[in-house]
């Protein structure tokens, strides 16, 4: 499965009401069918411009990251749900390109008595 990350931005509440919205979409993720990895706050800010959303203008957010392992079938029908959230201002999905690990060879072995003739 793919790796993402969700972008979101909160509207400004107090802390068991935004607890609430984080948990209610990781559930919507979780059902379905992501792995959520982790979830970072990275804190309450001014937002760059107010912002328009379901009849209220906000000045300030909270944001936060979802990391995530999901379907792609996910992204169209999260993106949906999140709009209809009354408590999310914005929302973003991205994609994250994972460095492909190689397998170790392991340790070619050398011979060092050809070394040692080949130099005299």
């Amino acid at each position: 499965m793919p790796r993402y990350e969700l972008a979101l931005i909160v509207k400004v509440m107090q802390r068991p009401e935004t607890a609430a919205v984080l948990k209610r979409t990781v559930e919507a993720l979780m059902e379905r069918g992501a792995v959520v990895r982790s979830l970072e706050n990275l804190g309450e800010r001014s937002l760059p411009y107010k912002i328009s959303k379901h009849k209220e203008r906000h000045r300030r957010g909270g944001y936060f990251l979802i990391d995530l392992e999901a379907p792609p079938t996910i992204v169209t029908t999260m993106m949906d749900h999140l709009g209809r959230d009354i408590d999310v201002i914005r929302r973003a999905f991205i994609k994250r390109h994972l460095p492909k690990t190689e397998e170790c060879s392991g340790i070619i072995p050398v011979n060092y008595n050809d070394k040692l003739v080949a130099k005299k």
